[in-house]
């Protein structure tokens, strides 16, 4: 076991240099002049060298790539161009309302799906398997976006029942935030939930076929016991990958699901730091958001083994 975890984690180690490389050489792509939107679009051709050098915009490319790099490793991420504040405590100031958007959902689609695919797969071809299928696949085919446009129509303009834009801290209330954070994540819990229940039903009914199931009902166990002691652990694997994969995403693409609630999370910081050209900003929200993806999945990875031994062997 031990070996299995030192292999996976040395393997995240090249995979995150490169994932700075990639970064760092996306971010240049951006179209636009960073100096030229500080300094307007009047600033004279002297105002802009000096500013392009206050910048580091003047030096190679391999120069700049070092040098931020050196900074990354060492908890540096750089100050914003636009407003000066160091990059690191404004993005994890940020980041704070994404993940709790994030995780939430990611968990309460994880728990309705794993118990819907559950049961689908054990009524497998009858009518509650064929509601369950269905109701995941339209699921799959509606964007996040339309339905939190849905949710926010709904429940926000006609019953009123929740606020339609704005947001409120944790730090100011629990029961105000919640009002502001349940649209968001019943979005990303539904628009979730399709693809893991697809992948939950189909993992549990290759695990229904085996013969060890088939000799547990034998014995006498009960349906229930044969789903939770047998079935669930071994079906389980696969949809943790996925809900690896799936946490991974949502951390650094819930942008679209922020700009349709109005909420200033990371995905929100990223885009507005774009449309700025505020490279340190844009940098390392990228660098985070993948250092985030890594370490989620080299996580499922170590996790793995758990319900699957023959991983680690």
């Amino acid at each position: 076991m031990l070996g299995y975890i030192v292999r996976r984690a040395l393997l995240a180690v090249p995979t995150l240099l490169i994932v700075t490389i990639l970064v760092f050489l996306l971010v240049r792509a951006i179209p636009g002049d960073p100096a030229q939107v500080l300094l307007g679009e009047g600033a004279p051709p002297a105002a802009l060298a000096a500013m392009r050098t206050q910048l580091g915009l003047d030096q190679p490319l391999i120069a700049q790539y070092w040098l931020w790099l050196r900074q990354a490793v060492s908890g540096d991420l750089g100050h914003s161009i636009v407003t000066g504040e160091a990059v690191v405590p404004l993005i994890l100031s940020r980041f704070q309302l994404t993940a709790t958007i994030v995780l939430t959902a990611v968990l309460l689609a994880t728990v309705i799906a794993t118990t819907g695919g559950l049961i689908a797969a054990w009524r497998r071809n009858g009518h509650i398997d064929l509601a369950i299928s269905s109701t995941a696949s339209l699921i799959l085919a509606v964007p996040s976006f339309w339905l939190g446009l849905i949710l926010l129509l709904v429940f926000g303009v006609q019953l009123r029942w929740l606020p339609v834009v704005g947001y409120v801290p944790l730090s100011e209330g629990w029961s105000a935030a919640l009002a502001f954070l349940i649209l968001p994540i019943a979005t990303l819990t539904i628009s979730e939930s399709g693809v893991l229940t697809r992948m939950m039903r189909s993992s549990a009914v290759d695990v229904l076929r085996l013969d060890y199931v088939t000799h547990a009902r034998a014995k006498g166990l009960s349906e229930r016991a044969v789903l939770t002691q047998h079935v669930f652990p071994n079906a389980f694997a696969p949809t943790l990958t996925l809900v690896g994969l799936t946490l991974g995403h949502l951390l650094g693409g819930i942008a679209v699901v922020e700009t349709v609630f109005t909420l200033p999370g990371l995905g929100r910081l990223m885009v507005d730091a774009i449309l700025a050209r505020d490279y340190p900003v844009v940098q390392g929200c990228l660098l985070f958001t993948a250092l985030i993806y890594v370490g989620v999945n080299l996580a499922v990875d170590l996790l793995y083994p758990l319900f699957d031994p023959r991983v680690a062997a």
